[in-house]
């Protein structure tokens, strides 16, 4: 492995068990970067309103020392990306906010619905279940608890 500016590194062949001699790439022929953060944010007119609910339906936990709504929301396994709430002070009708489909086994499924609505959201519809249920938070935005049950 060698070291190279700017924190980079380079793996030789040797290195890397399976290499068979040669440098991997990804598809596409790009090198990969060398750290990636991946974090969502939410546009809420008021934050404090939709953020329960979607601390309910993606299953997610406050930061450790967080003191109030403007504080992410964190994936207690460590895999997914943070939520974080961006302040508006007007409605953008013409724009996309935001939409997430949360896929969990079928049994878990009814606890993170009952969990979404006990939060102030909305079941906007539940004719695909138990497919997958369309809720939304108290400013519209929608997020569907999806189940591998009742699909084609």
């Amino acid at each position: 492995m060698a070291l190279h500016p700017g924190g980079r590194a380079r793996v030789g062949a040797r290195g890397v068990a399976g290499a068979g001699g040669r440098r991997r790439r990804p598809r596409g022929g790009r090198d990969p970067r060398s750290a990636q953060l991946v974090e969502i944010a939410i546009d809420a007119l008021d934050i404090a309103a939709v953020r329960p609910f979607w601390k309910a339906v993606m299953g997610y936990g406050d930061e450790a020392g967080a003191s109030g709504p403007q504080d992410p929301l964190i994936d207690p396994a460590g895999q997914g990306p943070a939520i974080w709430f961006q302040q508006m002070h007007a409605p953008r009708p013409q724009r996309n906010r935001i939409h997430f489909d949360v896929s969990v086994p079928h049994d878990e499924a009814p606890h993170r619905i009952t969990a979404a609505l006990a939060a102030g959201g909305v079941l906007l519809s539940d004719a695909k279940a138990p497919a997958f249920w369309v809720l939304a938070d108290v400013e519209g935005n929608e997020a569907c608890v999806t189940t591998w049950q009742g699909r084609d």
